[in-house]
């Protein structure tokens, strides 16, 4: 297995059987990949938009239409166990190959940019005793991540097994700073600063701006709730798929909801709004010193490592799964004697290493990162849960629980759509912006199979999507919106 071939034979995906994982794993996975850089930066994201009965509604809100999706995955794990890599494969069962092909790559590319927000956040971290580093979107902090970021596809590519088991050892070491940290902030709770905090400062708008304003951070913090679905070609017994989805998603719920609000009981709402990330570490100093903040930033380069390892393995795999379906380029269904896909990997690795670029140009590195990646993944979500929508509520689908089952999905749906809404058009535009191109990969699997690239209803969707991102284009180039 560790010859010395190793990383550089690829060998087909048939000849490679999938790596297994347990049920722990599993759930490890969800866990990892939602507790990375967006749970150490909620408290001055929230207060930058919301005050402490905002961001309560927010939270109910994103609790509910999350748990609403992770019941939809949960429904077509169990419905549906011949799909693998969960979102990409039930959006092409759902509406089509195109639109397929759109989900796959619309979530790795949201994985990738994902990946940039770690960087960033590690980078800002450390720029607090190194000052070259600034915010993470200096020129030394780029290339300090750079060097992060390909180190970890070394190491990745020595198999998913050795991956898989860093991972899980890493989830376990970083929750316990965050817990630190809502017991800390617990005890050091002042009632009159929380209650100056419950309507919100004057920097906020009307409740439901408030609301509206949390939405896109709820949404990133979440990612990773298919974590299980995506990775389940992996899973020793398919039911493990649907009980790690709802164990990790409930028990993340938990922290995020609490580190979020015990921190308006720490600081005046105006002062968190200003903190430099990572805010938490900011909060818990105000709290109790500066070994507290030593504590969450040692404890968030750990947690963000961690992250970036669940989501670097589960982007490569959404590109693996779609090539060995056809539907993406035959060079992206290769895998090594390790069972890593290489050149997913490599094209992972090769796109989070542009969007690092990107942010050297943008007004804040790491809200664009955390913006985009939310954005990018919306329309992913939307056809699984449209086609959890179809699939249960069609007249042969008749069977146990297929009515709850139907309404959760519905209200999945309306729960995407308004994120959409919540999202805005900026961030639509510059989604297109990816879209678009990336058609060329959809093309290049079609003619491998001596296949008429569009069908009509296709090549509607491609010219939709091609003014997207030439309006995309006009917008950032005329200054109507701004990265």
């Amino acid at each position: 297995m560790h010859g010395e071939d190793e990383g550089e034979a690829d060998v087909p995906a048939a000849a490679s059987p999938a790596a297994k994982v347990s049920f722990l794993t599993l759930t490890s996975m969800v866990v990892g990949s939602m507790v990375g850089a967006g749970v150490f930066s909620l408290p001055q994201r929230f207060a930058q938009e919301s005050g402490v009965a905002g961001t309560v509604i927010s939270w109910v809100i994103a609790g509910f239409g999350m748990l609403m999706l992770a019941f939809v995955f949960q429904t077509l794990a169990v419905r549906r166990p011949d799909l693998d890599a969960g979102v990409y494969a039930y959006a092409k069962a759902g509406f089509g190959e195109y639109l397929g092909f759109f989900a796959a790559f619309g979530y790795w590319a949201s994985a990738c940019v994902g990946n940039v927000t770690y960087w960033v956040l590690i980078m800002s971290t450390v720029g607090q005793v190194a000052p070259a580093l600034g915010n993470g979107d200096t020129v030394p902090a780029l290339v300090l991540a750079s060097v992060g970021l390909w180190g970890f596809y070394f190491l990745i590519r020595r198999g998913v097994k050795e991956a898989t088991a860093i991972n899980r050892i890493v989830t376990a070491a970083k929750l316990v700073p965050i817990l630190v940290f809502v017991v800390l902030a617990l005890f050091q709770l002042r009632p009159a600063v929380f209650a100056d905090n419950l309507q919100g400062a004057a920097h906020v708008g009307p409740l439901f701006q408030q609301i509206r304003g949390t939405m896109l951070v709820t949404v990133f913090v979440f990612i990773g709730v298919e974590g299980a679905s995506v990775y389940s070609r992996h899973a020793r017994r398919r039911e493990d798929v649907g009980r790690a989805t709802l164990l990790g998603f409930l028990s993340v719920f938990a922290v995020f909801a609490s580190v979020t609000v015990v921190s308006y009981g720490i600081l005046p709402m105006e002062r968190i709004a200003r903190l430099h990330q990572p805010s938490m570490a900011g909060v818990l100093e105000a709290a109790v010193g500066t070994w507290g903040k030593a504590l969450v930033s040692v404890g968030l380069i750990v947690s963000v490592l961690g992250a970036y390892l669940a989501w670097s393995l589960m982007a490569a795999e959404v590109l693996f799964v779609a090539a060995k379906d056809r539907d993406m380029p035959r060079f992206l269904g290769r895998a090594n004697r390790a069972d890593v896909p290489l050149p997913a990997l490599l094209m992972t690795t090769c796109l989070s290493q542009v969007m690092l670029v990107v942010t050297l140009f943008s007004d804040d590195a790491f809200d664009f990162a955390l913006d985009l990646t939310s954005a990018l993944v919306l329309i992913p979500y939307l056809l699984a849960a449209a086609y959890c929508v179809r699939h249960t509520g069609g007249p042969r689908r008749a069977r146990t629980g297929a009515r709850r089952d139907l309404i959760t999905a519905v209200l999945a749906t309306v729960y995407t759509m308004f994120l959409l809404y919540a999202a805005g058009l900026k961030f639509v535009l510059v989604s297109f912006i990816l879209y678009a191109p990336a058609t060329v990969l959809f093309a290049m699997g079609r003619r491998e199979q001596g296949r008429r690239v569009f069908s009509r209803p296709e090549a509607a969707l491609f010219a939709v999507s091609v003014v997207g991102a030439v309006l995309g284009v006009l917008a950032l180039t005329l200054g109507w919106i701004h990265l």
